[in-house]
């Protein structure tokens, strides 16, 4: 079976920022989706126990108070998360999102925050295979340029415009929503891999030097080790770019998950 016909386990976070070091989860999403069975939706809110900074809540709706007030206690909500996140690597189902990189660095760290086992530690020699619709999408249509001055172009809601996926600006930016778009767009990345060029959409065969053709006919063990080579090729080359102005700029290529360093005793001073 090619890969994106298998079982998905599509996975969102929102937080309360974009550092994966610090930041805690607000709400999370684990959606069973295709490979012929029932959809499966897990959705937490979640009390991250500190400020919701204003910045996030703008973007995901959710406030210091509501969270309070509504959400479960952040501990046994990672732990949950987690051991979803396991139960489907048992079933062979790939985790599939939309950067996902991101939320699965952030929710290791929340593991280790709360003194819990990470997923990867809890998986032992079970492989997790991943799907990263940024990576795919970068590497299949490399030259795509901003829609806007306010909208780039990775963001998740020009790639379901890409793909020709509705999009509805008052559910986008809720995780489970965000999760089902990713595993939507993955899905016709799949396909638009095993379908003849000529057969593609108008709007894909104006692209410039397509390269969907690079995921025809892989197993989701093969696109996992593909995508791992591909995320260091794209880290690099913006790298390079941020260099031009900064010579110091780094950018993290590690995937699916940034590595974990213990911290120093300078480190847990200043904390």
């Amino acid at each position: 079976m090619t890969w994106h016909l298998g079982r998905l386990a599509a996975f969102d976070l929102e937080t309360t920022g974009i550092d994966v070091e610090t930041d805690r989860i607000v709400t999370a999403a684990v959606h069973g989706l295709g490979g012929g069975e029932p959809v499966e939706p897990h959705d937490w809110f979640v009390n991250p126990g500190v400020e919701i900074p204003a910045e996030a809540t703008a973007v995901h709706g959710i406030s210091t108070a509501e969270a309070e007030a509504k959400g479960e206690p952040a501990k046994g909500a990672v732990d949950y998360i987690t051991e979803v996140l396991v139960s489907y690597a048992d079933r062979e189902a790939t985790v599939v999102g939309h950067n996902v990189v991101y939320d699965l660095t952030l929710l290791d760290r929340e593991c280790r925050r709360y003194g819990l086992q990470p997923l990867h530690d809890r998986l032992g020699t079970r492989p997790l295979h991943v799907i990263d619709t940024a990576v795919l999408d970068k590497h299949a249509d490399p030259y795509r340029k901003r829609v806007s001055e306010t909208q780039g172009p990775r963001q998740l809601i020009t790639l379901a415009q890409v793909y020709e996926l509705p999009w509805d600006d008052d559910q986008a930016h809720g995780c489970s929503y965000d999760a089902i778009v990713a595993a939507r767009i993955a899905y016709r990345i799949g396909t638009l891999a095993h379908t003849p060029r000529e057969d593609w959409p108008d709007r894909i065969k104006a692209v410039r030097r397509p390269r969907y053709t690079a995921f025809r006919d892989l197993s989701v063990a093969e696109l996992h080790a593909r995508q791992i080579e591909l995320a260091a090729e794209q880290a690099a080359g913006l790298e390079k770019h941020f260099r031009k102005t900064d010579p110091n700029a780094v950018v993290d290529g590690t995937w699916p998950l940034r590595p974990w360093a213990e911290p120093t005793a300078t480190t847990e001073g200043a904390e």
